[in-house]
Formats: structure tokens, C-alpha cells, sequence
């Protein structure tokens, strides 16, 4: 697959469902409920995300109660940026909670205070992916990348580089068997697992 027909792919067969994820937060009848369904990294159904299955409860609990105790900050954080590095300060250094997760959190939060990433952050299978366009580093600005993902959102791209990096590598795996067995309505598989 060429950039274009990867962009186009996860246009037609991502986006929907991502942005339907983040409704989900979005909507949440106040922040503490918000944190709370993020934290836990829980999906409309209740079930738990599948990128952070393997974490205990106790973790999850315990970094919800951290986020708990700063929400006011969460929600005053001046941008996405900010929101993520405020939960990269505080649960960042629960055993068990890797960079993924505080992304992954950070994005569910940030949906419901109306901030949303503006450079793609790199972790697990993502960072596979900006390998292909000699990226590197923790963040980057998606206007380095060719202009097809010009498409795209930053979260979007940033599930784009996780989703495709082995078409992005020129892996001969077939896409439409892995999207059918690894990915549902607002289940789908994102990025590696931590």
C-alpha cells in the first residue's frame, strides 16, 4: 500500500470508530465522571480497552485517584500539551502504567475538556511506524510527514503510524484478515501492547 491508500484505508475504516471513542468521553456528565471512565480505561460497553487489559484494577484505580485529586488542573490545562504532561507528572511512575496508557488517558481526558493532541506522540507500535520517516523522539509535528496524512488529526495520525506500520514497512501481511480478527466498533486494536 502507498501513503495514500493507508490514509484512505483508515479514513474509511478507523475514523469513524475513534471519534465515536472520544464522544464517549466527551459526553461524560461532569470531569470527575470523565477522569473516572478514563482512568479505568473503559469503552461505552464498560468493558476495559483492550490496550490496557493486562493492567491490574488496582493500578488503574490507583491512578484514577491521583487524577482525581488534580482535576481542577486537568481542566485548566492550557492545551492538550500541558494535559499530557500533567498526567505523565502524576501516574507516570505507577509501575504498570507506561507511556501508552498516559497517552491513552491523556487523549480520553483531553476529549472531554476540548483538547485535543496537536503533534503525534510516539510510543509502542506508533514509534514503529514514524521509523519508516526516520522520526524519533517522545513527540512530533505532523506537518513533517508527506502530504497525505495532511488528512488526517494528529490522534488520527498517530493511530494511522500504529495501525499500518507493516504496510509502512512494506510487510506482505494482509490488512483486511488483521482488521476483521483484531478490530471492532469501538475496540479496535490501536497500538501494541505495553
Amino acid at each position: 500500500m502507498i501513503v495514500d491508500e493507508i490514509v484512505s484505508d483508515y479514513i474509511r475504516e478507523y475514523r469513524h470508530d475513534a471519534r465515536e471513542e472520544m464522544r464517549f468521553f466527551e459526553v461524560q456528565r461532569s470531569p470527575s465522571a470523565a477522569i473516572r471512565k478514563a482512568a479505568l480505561c473503559e469503552l461505552p460497553g464498560g468493558k476495559r480497552h483492550p490496550h490496557q487489559r493486562r493492567i491490574p484494577k488496582a493500578v488503574l484505580e490507583q491512578a484514577e485517584a491521583r487524577l482525581q485529586a488534580i482535576g481542577r488542573k486537568l481542566a485548566n490545562a492550557g492545551d492538550f500539551a500541558a494535559l499530557h504532561g500533567l498526567l505523565e507528572g502524576e501516574i507516570g511512575s505507577i509501575k504498570g502504567i507506561g507511556a501508552l496508557t498516559v497517552y491513552d488517558i491523556a487523549q480520553r481526558v483531553g476529549a472531554h475538556f476540548g483538547k485535543a493532541p496537536r503533534l503525534v506522540y510516539l510510543h509502542a507500535g506508533t514509534r514503529t511506524g514514524a521509523r519508516v520517516f526516520n522520526i524519533s523522539g517522545d513527540s512530533f509535528d505532523p506537518r513533517i510527514l508527506p502530504k497525505a496524512f495532511s488528512r488526517l488529526a494528529a490522534s488520527e495520525i498517530e493511530d494511522c503510524l500504529c495501525i499500518y506500520k507493516d504496510e509502512l514497512r512494506g510487510s506482505a501481511h494482509v490488512r483486511t484478515a488483521r482488521r476483521k480478527s483484531r478490530c471492532t466498533v469501538a475496540v479496535r486494536q490501536r497500538c501494541s501492547w505495553e
